[in-house]
């Protein structure tokens, strides 16, 4: 294959997670054979057959990258120990390490049949083992519980027998169950402090009605905040996450992002580009900072990692008796609303009077790269010239900021988020301006969250051709 693996994104080969296959083959078996055998399993988005720099013959050596992890996982539980040529050896199919992780062994199969998710503190084992059986067999279903009350955690692990049994687990769950894979055991002997890696690549995003009843309930004592509560407290919208447990800004991300308003989810990296264990959260309204902090400061997050939540002064006055009864007001209205409300929408808008001023359209898009101004769109009923097919990492940002970022290169029609899934598409009726937005914003980070912003599919009838332009 003409193209060189290090010539491509590390991202894209390790997104989703564990969705690329690593072939140990005769070197007789070419690219042809192997998409013959392989695409049953889903859908291919590469081959690259490794070969020697001078005598151009393959080293029986082969990566397959799926679109899906399940995909990858179901291929290499059928196709391990098969014969792909009369004649020939039988092949070795492993998941291929991710090429972040720093380490060149083989992902074990033990490391991608466990997964790791949030749950009410009502179920029981037999209520966790309900919900996840309709994805295959399941060897054991663990909640985590307080050592000291047995009270659920709201916190539980499932093992299934084969790895495609937990992707797809994982893939297809309600996303109130916030399924990720754990890390194996061996890098903690206790189930309450297992640490885990991999967060799946589809949050909840933009459903603030999901509920998280790990913590929803944490505190039985009411929430009142009055009184001396707020004295010595500088009370802003912008948070200080630490954590002593290696998380990602992901995971964080996926947390903070279950109370709505979030603006802005990113760790703090020192000059060796090593994370200092410290993640700054930003939220458009105080309610939903205040609630946060409420909520989350102490919350087990991997279990037995106590997170810490501490309010930034952004240079605000919040100290004055009317700011204070107003954050009151807020915090009571975020305790009755959040998680019962019918959407974070309302919440914003009762909270408004209470809160700083609504944001500028400016403020609403938080990144360094210098965008164009603001242009207004264009009717939707007109001619697409071109789409632009946008993958978010770790979350979807929300329409109306990927409207006011996407319009500034004019020409704007609409803005299409695929539910359930980190995509979504750009319309325009003019292809300069699509051009111009692919450009400037493909790579970037804005609101906390990495775009890439590539070209949308041809019509069916030429979708062949591009398999390989990533």
């Amino acid at each position: 294959m003409a193209m060189d693996e290090s010539n491509r994104a590390s991202s894209y080969l390790d997104e989703p997670a564990n969705s690329r296959l690593f072939l140990v083959t005769s070197k007789s078996i070419t690219e042809e054979i192997i998409r013959e055998h392989f695409t049953p399993f889903g859908e291919i988005q590469d081959i690259w057959v490794v070969k020697d720099k001078h005598t151009k013959e393959s080293k029986g050596v082969s990566f397959v990258k799926f679109s899906k992890s399940s995909q990858a996982c179901t291929a290499m539980e059928e196709m391990h120990g098969r014969s792909l040529a009369e004649g020939t050896k039988p092949i070795k199919v492993f998941i291929a390490q991710a090429r972040s992780s720093g380490s060149h062994r083989d992902v074990e199969d033990e490391e991608l049949t466990r997964i790791f998710v949030m749950i009410p503190k009502s179920f029981t084992e037999e209520d966790l083992k309900d919900t996840f059986k309709v994805y295959g067999d399941i060897e054991y279903a663990i909640i985590i519980r307080n050592k000291n009350t047995g009270e659920s955690k709201g916190l539980g692990y499932v093992r299934f027998h084969k790895p495609s049994q937990a992707a797809k687990a994982i893939e297809n769950c309600d996303k109130t169950y916030r399924a990720i894979l754990a890390e194996p055991r061996t890098k903690n002997s206790s189930a309450d402090n297992d640490y885990f890696s991999n967060p799946r690549s589809e949050h909840s995003g933009n459903d603030p009605g999901s509920s998280s009843y790990a913590f929803a309930h944490e505190s039985s004592s009411s929430f009142a905040p009055v009184g001396d509560t707020w004295s010595s407290d500088i009370i802003t919208r912008c948070l200080m996450v630490s954590t002593r447990a290696a998380v990602t800004q992901e995971q964080i991300y996926g947390l903070f992002d279950l109370i709505p308003g979030m603006d802005f989810c990113e760790m703090q990296i020192d000059q060796y580009g090593f994370s200092k264990g410290q993640v700054v959260v930003r939220y458009n309204n105080l309610g939903s900072a205040v609630y946060a902090k409420e909520k989350l400061n102490g919350f087990e997050y991997p279990p037995g990692n106590r997170l810490s939540v501490t309010y930034i002064d952004d240079g605000e006055d919040r100290t004055s008796p009317v700011g204070k009864m107003a954050m009151q007001l807020v915090a009571a209205q975020m305790m009755s609303m959040v998680w019962n409300g019918p959407c974070g929408a309302q919440l914003m808008k009762t909270s408004a009077g209470y809160t700083a001023p609504p944001v500028a359209q400016k403020a609403r898009v938080q990144t360094d790269v210098a965008l164009p101004p603001l242009k207004k769109l264009v009717s939707s009923d007109g001619v697409v010239k071109e789409r632009l097919f946008v993958i978010f990492n770790p979350s979807p940002l929300p329409v109306d900021v990927l409207e006011d970022l996407f319009c500034r290169f004019g020409s704007l029609m609409e803005v299409y988020l695929v539910p359930g899934r980190n995509v979504g598409y750009i319309k325009y009726s003019d292809r300069k301006p699509a051009h111009d937005a692919i450009a400037l914003l493909h790579g970037k980070v804005v609101n906390g969250v990495k775009m890439k912003v590539m070209l949308a599919d041809p019509p069916k009838e030429e979708s062949h051709k591009r398999q390989r332009t990533y």
